[in-house]
């Protein structure tokens, strides 16, 4: 298989109104058919978000907003639908845009497009390939979504 695959490195920095340094991160493949909309559930189940009733939006570099496009809060939110617009198409390698989660607890991440395609058999393996991007590597800890503190930070038998 060709590298035709992108690898996009993802940083939360930040939400809840607080910066986190330093900043956990995620890298995931993405393959020519899978979208925005499937990178943003990618990257939701890799910071472990649980709550998924908040809106979501990406911003390209060049002022480009996607996500889920809605009568309901138009005209102040308008995106390009993420379930149409496919990740190999839009973006090149070296390209950054950001992804915020939960406008009220505006969990910011940067995303950066890594400079070299991929084959994915190389990160994947055999068998069928990732129906949707997949994270292949993270660092870091991350925070829970509404700052709850764990049962380890609380001393509490688990």
């Amino acid at each position: 298989m060709a590298r035709t695959w992108l690898q996009i490195r993802v940083d939360l920095l930040g939400g809840r109104g607080e910066d986190l340094t330093p900043t956990p991160g995620r890298i995931f493949i993405c393959g020519p058919a899978h979208s925005f909309g499937q990178l943003a559930d990618a990257i939701n189940g890799a910071f472990g978000r649980w709550d998924l009733s908040h809106l979501h939006d990406f911003e390209l570099a060049d002022g480009r907003k996607i996500g889920f496009p809605s009568d309901d809060f138009a005209p102040d939110l308008s995106w390009e639908d993420q379930a149409e617009l496919k990740l190999t198409k839009e973006l090149e390698p070296g390209e950054e845009f950001a992804f915020t989660f939960d406008f009220g607890d505006d969990w910011r991440h940067r995303c950066r497009v890594l400079p070299e395609k991929i084959d994915p058999r190389d990160e994947w393996g055999a068998g069928p390939l990732p129906r949707q991007p997949v994270a292949v590597w993270g660092w870091g800890s991350i925070p829970d979504q509404y700052g709850r503190i764990s049962a380890a930070e609380l001393d509490l038998d688990e």
